[in-house]
């Protein structure tokens, strides 16, 4: 064999092994990819299974609104949220079959000892701002405690506002989205316990 023979053996080797080694990385790339796209569908379309209301989705993002839907429908945003969380003879807590109480669907008035706490009204106002509030002042109240609309100093206690708030921007824009398409319903007229 020649000494040209055996450097074009070479750079073959090289280039196939090279070849191989990125045929490798990207099918690795497009795997990941494939899962994380995967997953995140699979959490929408579960999240649009398990919500209990009629959306509305004129000018919303379908996959942040089902996102949105998975986050809270899984994060229990329902029982202090929703008074009562379930409808008479559906908690599933008393062996019952599960029925959110569709009808007072986040609107809140749970109240928690000591008073005055009662847990806010979160679907959207007139306007459309989920709890009255744009998605400024939405992300600023998880992740600090404090809702610009309450007085300087006061924080929320009951919420798990220093857990939620270490969610993504991503997760809170599509908590946003979600509840900014659930029906806008007045306060809970029967709050309680």
């Amino acid at each position: 064999m020649s000494r040209t023979q055996r450097s074009l053996g070479k750079r073959f080797r090289a280039t196939t092994l090279a070849a191989a080694i990125a045929a490798v990385v990207l099918s690795h790339a497009a795997a990941v990819r494939a899962d994380n796209d995967g997953g995140d569908e699979s959490k929408i379309q579960q999240g649009y299974r398990i919500n209990p209301v009629q959306l509305g989705m004129a000018g919303k993002n379908r996959a942040l609104v089902g996102m949105g839907s998975y986050i809270v429908n899984t994060g229990g945003c329902n029982d202090c949220h929703t008074h009562p969380s379930y409808l008479p003879g559906h908690n599933p807590f008393l062996g019952q079959p599960e029925a959110i109480n569709a009808t007072q669907y986040l609107t809140g008035g749970r109240t928690f000892p000591p008073s005055p706490f009662v847990s806010a009204n979160l679907t959207p106002d007139a306007s459309g701002k989920p709890a009255g509030l744009t998605f400024e002042q939405f992300t600023q109240t998880l992740r600090t405690g404090h809702n610009p609309l309450d007085p300087p100093g006061v924080l929320l206690q009951i919420m798990p506002w220093p857990v939620i708030g270490k969610k993504t921007d991503n997760d809170l824009r599509a908590i946003y989205e979600y509840l900014s398409a659930i029906p806008s319903l007045p306060n809970n007229p029967n709050p309680g316990p």
